[in-house]
């Protein structure tokens, strides 16, 4: 089974490696293969399922709501993950509870592991809404309270509010790839370090791009593409030659290790956890592969370098 660790000083245990779900909830799109994907994703030992309230309309809850409510009474069930969003048009706190209430329905949940806020946006200031995710705590909703893209300031705001509470910050969920590194950069991962504040990553294959050996395949299997707006937002990340290069180079060094790995366990060795989507299971099993092993410090450098 897949080792487990605390998401920072939370006391919620999750996996080494989570699945992202924003492609799991097309409304008016069934997709029974995704059962297949969660099933296999509990058999590895994936503990921590993300979504959003704002997948797919909701439909990525109702479908990860279904999959939970089929277990049996003995079968052990993942650290689910979910996110509010302050949109324009929410201004009081009670807005977070409600909406925190409507993921639980679609979830099938009496309460969620762990609650972030999705972006640090919206017409109030960050510290509405932490005062708020402090109240779905005290309330027993929510086991652990965290935030999504928040720079290093805003990181500390929230750690502050949340601390005056006696609450932790569990989380930062952020973009972090060997693509997209700009959290390293701007002392946003030094500041969650400083603090205990785990770190997942969203995008750690950059779209797919990290995805692809130089021959258009990754051990053996045609590339994962990006489809609808992620072809779009795919189109702006662009990796070297040398930088596959170099991936394909360590893959190979490590028993034939796909450039997925490769990228997955970089993001590990960072000491975040990363959330790849999966919509089918070769793609899960692949990700599950980056596990059991380890980048060395050398070429943890080489890659730094190539990025």
């Amino acid at each position: 089974m897949m080792d487990k660790i605390l998401l920072g000083k939370s006391g919620v245990l999750v996996s080494l490696l989570g699945i992202g779900t924003n492609a799991w909830g097309k409304a008016g799109k069934p997709r029974p293969e995704l059962r297949d994907v969660f099933e296999a994703a509990l058999s590895q030992g994936i503990g921590l399922v993300d979504t959003a309230e704002i997948y797919g309309g909701g439909g990525s809850e109702r479908t990860i709501g279904g999959f939970l409510a089929s277990l049996g009474p003995g079968e052990k069930r993942p650290a689910v993950l979910s996110k509010f969003f302050p949109m324009p048009w929410r201004l009081r706190k009670v807005q977070l509870m409600d909406a925190l209430r409507r993921s639980l329905d679609r979830l099938q949940l009496p309460s969620l592991d762990i609650y972030l806020i999705h972006f640090p946006w919206g017409l109030r200031p960050i510290e509405t809404w932490v005062e708020a995710l402090a109240d779905a705590v005290d309330a027993g909703l929510i086991r652990a309270a965290g935030v999504s893209n928040f720079d290093a300031s805003q990181v500390r705001r929230a750690h502050g509010v949340l601390a005056s509470r006696g609450i932790p910050l569990a989380s930062n969920e952020v973009e972090l790839s060997l693509a997209r590194r700009g959290v390293e950069r701007d002392g946003t991962l030094a500041v969650c370090r400083e603090l205990g504040v785990g770190v997942i990553a969203y995008r750690p294959l950059a779209l797919g791009r990290l995805g692809v050996s130089m021959g258009g395949h990754t051990n053996g299997s045609p590339v994962r593409q990006a489809h609808g707006w992620r072809r779009f937002m795919a189109a702006g990340v662009h990796t070297s030659t040398r930088l596959a290069q170099v991936i394909q180079e360590i893959g190979q060094s490590h028993g034939g290790k796909t450039p997925a790995q490769v990228a997955l366990n970089w993001v590990i060795c960072k000491g975040a956890v990363p959330i790849p989507g999966a919509t089918n299971v070769s793609h899960l099993m692949e990700n599950v592969g980056a596990l059991g092993w380890r980048l060395s410090e050398s070429e943890l450098a080489t890659l730094d370098a190539a990025s």
